[in-house]
């Protein structure tokens, strides 16, 4: 039984590599990263999706964490008896313990992940209008201190723009090899 998997465009290329890996018969429906942004919207996307798959497909999982919809993805989910990856945000899907270590140590941290490292340019850059207004960065960035970089897989290519993304937020970068672990035990658990 194949089984539908709503997805963060954060999320589907590493939700499409670890079903292949894993042999698991999965389609994946990716909605916009770009719904981070407006976190707002994430639940009635995820809503609108869950309604044209449910009559295709036997089995629905969703691959976000909450992603600052402050519960409304929840609720959404529980409503049709729909489960979702823990965590509160993509990263902590890729390393929680990580994540909430570096928190602790310093609040103030940037994370990106391998898609946020490639796409920065566009999904947040463009997106927030600082390539028109550079002037907002700091209003944007303020609070932050440091980026760090949850590598799930580490190549030059990568690191180089992990280094290119901290540089444009005028932060230091630290580098933590995570993988896709954390994220693959969670699919395991909703669909595999």
């Amino acid at each position: 039984m194949t089984t539908a998997v709503i997805a963060c465009g954060a999320l589907a290329l590493h939700v499409n590599a670890i079903a292949e890996r894993r042999g698991w018969e999965i389609d994946v429906h990716p909605l916009p990263p770009e719904l981070h942004n407006r976190p707002e919207q994430i639940a009635p996307a995820v809503g609108r999706l869950l309604d044209e798959l449910a009559c295709r497909y036997q089995r629905v999982a969703v691959a976000y964490a909450d992603c600052g919809s402050y519960g409304a993805l929840d609720q959404e989910l529980r409503r049709r008896g729909v489960e979702r990856l823990e965590g509160d945000h993509c990263y902590d899907v890729f390393a929680k313990p990580e994540v909430a270590e570096a928190m602790a140590e310093q609040p103030g941290t940037y994370f990106l992940t391998d898609f946020l490292a490639r796409t920065f340019d566009r999904t947040v850059w463009r997106s927030l209008g600082l390539d028109r207004h550079p002037e907002l960065r700091d209003d944007y960035f303020h609070s932050y201190t440091r980026v760090i970089w949850l590598a799930q897989r580490r190549t030059p290519e990568l690191l180089e723009l992990a280094e290119r993304v901290a540089a444009m937020l005028g932060l230091p970068l630290e580098v933590r090899d995570v993988g896709e672990s954390g994220l693959e035990a969670q699919l395991e658990r909703l669909a595999g």
